[in-house]
């Protein structure tokens, strides 16, 4: 009984120890503006693999909504029996299993988890590089650099997505959003750059414009 309840206590604290999900997750200014560690850690990505912060945030809004432990949705059988997931992605990045298990051995971070912003913004850089070398894609390109996300490089160069108007549709969304989220960078990087303590005192500016995406 003890260790039950010892095990309960746990899980418990696990749940509250993960980041809720940014207020507004529309407009990158204010993600930033809750979450300053996560500008840094995308500067760096950017510093470090050349990815655009704008790119590896509209990636991150995509495939997890800013949740860090999502997955994907159960199968359920009769309405009522919770089947297999359809895949083992998971976290920010919603990378599977066997792709982070590469990217950990890839760069020697062994301790990465994909529930760590960090590390998942990290993934995001190191995949697309990879994917830029093999198809001169170009970084600031949301849209082809998620459909090679989805597909891989492999799939991106056979055209695989041409057969998928779905996913077609997903990747413009990716870079609407790249594009919307870069306009509101531009309106408050200047107050990022000049960090966390400076804002604390001073305030930052709110007088920016979140487009709805269709």
């Amino acid at each position: 009984m003890i260790r039950r309840i010892s095990l309960m206590l746990t899980v418990v604290l696990l749940a509250a120890c993960s980041t809720p999900q940014p207020k507004n997750i529309g407009d990158v200014c204010e993600i930033f503006d809750e979450y300053y560690d996560w500008y840094n850690a995308s500067k760096e990505v950017e510093k470090k693999y050349g990815i655009p912060i704008s790119v590896t945030m509209a990636f991150i809004h995509q495939e997890s909504k800013f949740i860090g432990d999502n997955r994907p949705p159960r199968e359920w059988f009769l309405w009522i029996i919770p089947g297999p997931r359809p895949s083992s992605a998971y976290g920010y990045a919603q990378a599977l299993d066997s792709t982070w298990a590469e990217y950990q051995k890839n760069t020697g971070h062994w301790g990465a988890d994909r529930d760590d912003f960090e590390d998942a913004v990290d993934f995001i850089g190191w995949y697309n590089t990879r994917t830029i070398k093999r198809t001169g894609i170009q970084p600031h390109d949301a849209n082809r650099l998620y459909l090679a996300y989805h597909d891989g490089a492999g799939g991106y160069l056979r055209g695989t997505y041409k057969n998928k108007p779905w996913l077609i549709n997903v990747a413009k969304k990716v870079d609407r959003r790249a594009q919307q989220y870069q306009r509101q960078l531009v309106q408050c990087q200047e107050d990022l750059e000049r960090g966390w303590f400076w804002r604390t005192l001073f305030g930052e500016e709110k007088n920016r414009l979140t487009v709805p995406l269709a």
